[in-house]
């Protein structure tokens, strides 16, 4: 038996215990209920209004702004780093167009990142700009989706909340004080956390050597628990400085879920019915075990050329078991394999190994797993609201196939709601497949491809996904580091996001002004198997139909040519 079955069994089962807790705590923010003296006295000493209850035009209207403030100021302190202290490196400024890339990267909670962070960025911006915007953004993605939620408990007010309010206790009381314990733990496992900028050591052979250093800890904690994923290092959580063993490598993988899984359960028992949770959480993970076989069985296969190259070899006696390439021996073809599809499916970023070195079908899960938008998981607060978006989609499809009314938790889906859903659906689609056939098409496109034929199409076509998705992880082959892509991309994940919060605010507000129904005869179940299953079989149908044209011309088509030589 292949050792992912028992880690992945392992993990699921780890990540339901904790998730329950955590999802009873969320749900009094969930509510939204009234502010603490303290909590309204700060919130006044900010100058945010915390009292009023926001429609969604006021919800979405604060939303852009505070990020729009964020972009702003993230960019500045890139621009003036070499002006401002905690620069020990005496780094200077960072290019225009890569501070504009990398300011609505964290703003958007992508962390897509076309340079490295410790030849690239000070200790202050590190800590500063990047770090801070780790925890907003995903305090951002995960008040949308407590917006939404309360459109289905709401009837006699029009309001879905403060944003104000629901900023600052999911910072000051979730990802505050998970973060702070969480990395204390990473200290604990070798993590390093210092202002030092580097240190200089004598290596076996007798040279000498200079190692980065700096805060790392504290980032790591909340790139994982807020499905960020920006890394302190250009190799992210493969570097041992980030991720040193295989317990912090289990428990990196737990804290990616952790806040996603628990929104799901908070959900369900806030609507007063669990098995709603349950299901959208039933259907995740069906996708995710799904999509896991593709680089769980091809990665330990490893490449089927190689097979070829001896008379009397085969592929695993020339890959030693399976595919090590690109991949850490602490961590193995198991955990990488796992550690890929859980940052891919959570919209993380952060990998542990390289995934342009994956086989062809290994790299094309994640990279689908990214197409089908943030809805398997997640990133936090963004799989709750991507997934509910399908969870519509299916019941007003049923709805029609029966010939009944579609409704969904006793609030009654008409044009309005569904026009708002194939919106936020359509448009990151079009932004993937659009994009990536301009860049194959430009010469600033073609000239930053490092592989020729497939290959260097797949190296296109995941970083557009990953930019839209809010993703952040990349086929590193390919040079994006140029104002061709740090434009394009840039632009993919400001829309990705936004082009995404906005309707589903709208449909927020649309269904918050909608008398609940009360169940009969004709409704359709919700909080079943069945439907757990409908709502997976409805993504893949999508994503299938929209996506496998690409995935036919680039990893596919890979792995046919392979297969053929």
């Amino acid at each position: 038996m292949s050792p992912l079955v028992p880690l992945t069994l392992v993990y699921l089962l780890v990540l339901a215990a904790l998730a329950q807790p955590l999802a009873k705590a969320l749900l009094p923010l969930a509510r939204g209920n009234p502010l603490r003296p303290f909590e309204q006295k700060t919130l006044r000493l900010l100058g945010a209004d915390g009292q009023s209850d926001m429609d969604w035009k006021r919800y979405a209207l604060a939303v852009l702004a505070f990020n729009v403030v964020g972009l702003v100021f993230v960019y500045a302190v890139q621009r003036l780093q070499g002006f401002l202290t905690l620069n020990p490196e005496h780094f200077g400024a960072v290019a225009p167009d890569l501070a504009f890339n990398t300011a609505i990267s964290f703003v958007t909670n992508t962390n897509w990142q076309a340079y490295g962070g410790e030849s690239t960025m000070s200790p202050l911006t590190q800590m500063l700009v990047l770090t801070v915007q780790n925890f907003v953004s995903a305090a951002t993605g995960m008040a949308v989706a407590f917006a939404l939620m309360r459109a289905f408990v709401r009837e006699k007010s029009p309001g879905l909340g403060n944003f104000w309010t629901d900023l600052f206790r999911i910072t000051l009381y979730v990802l505050l004080p998970i973060s702070l314990l969480y990395a204390l733990f990473l200290v604990s496992q070798g993590v390093v956390q210092t202002f030092a900028s580097s240190i200089s050591l004598h290596t076996l052979e007798g040279s000498t050597q200079t190692l980065a250093l700096g805060p790392v800890a504290s980032q790591e904690a909340i790139k994982m628990l807020g499905t960020n994923g920006g890394g302190f290092f250009n190799a992210n959580s493969a570097h041992p400085f980030e991720n040193p063993n295989a317990l912090t490598n289990f428990v990196q993988m737990l804290s990616i879920f952790l806040i996603p899984a628990a929104l799901c359960i908070t959900f369900g028992h806030l609507v007063g019915n669990q098995r709603q949770g349950w299901t959208l959480l039933g259907a995740m993970t069906i996708i995710f075990l799904l999509v896991l076989l593709l680089p769980g069985i091809s990665e330990q296969q490893g490449n089927p050329l190689l097979a070829k190259l001896g008379v009397d070899q085969s592929a695993s006696a020339l890959q030693a078991g399976g595919n090590m390439e690109g991949k850490e021996v602490r961590f193995g073809i198991a955990a990488s394999s796992l550690f890929a599809i859980i940052t891919t499916a959570a919209s993380c970023g952060a990998v542990n190994a390289m995934h342009d070195s994956f086989t062809a079908l290994g790299g094309m899960g994640p990279m689908w797993l990214m197409q089908l938008g943030e809805v398997v998981f997640g990133g936090v607060g963004a799989g709750f609201y991507g997934v509910m978006l399908y969870a519509l989609l299916a019941v007003f499809v049923a709805g029609l196939m029966i010939g009944r009314t579609p409704e969904y938790l006793g609030r009654k889906l008409g044009k309005e709601e569904m026009r708002l859903v194939m919106i936020a659906l359509i448009l990151p689609s079009l932004l993937i497949l659009g994009m990536s056939a301009l860049a194959v098409l430009a010469k600033p496109g073609l000239t930053a491809i490092s592989n020729p034929g497939a290959h260097g199409f797949s190296q296109v076509l995941y970083a557009f996904s990953s930019a839209t998705a809010n993703n952040g992880s990349a086929f590193a082959g390919l040079g994006a580091n140029t104002s061709f892509y740090n434009g394009l991309l840039g632009l993919c994940m400001w829309l990705g996001r936004f082009g995404v919060i906005i309707p589903i605010l709208a449909i927020a507000g649309s269904l918050v002004h909608k008398k609940r129904l009360p169940e009969n005869a004709g409704t359709l179940p919700t909080g079943t198997t069945q439907f757990a299953i409908l709502l997976a079989v409805t993504i893949l149908i999508v994503g299938a139909l929209t996506f496998l044209p690409a995935l036919a011309l680039g990893p596919l088509a890979e792995q046919l040519t392979l297969l053929a030589q």
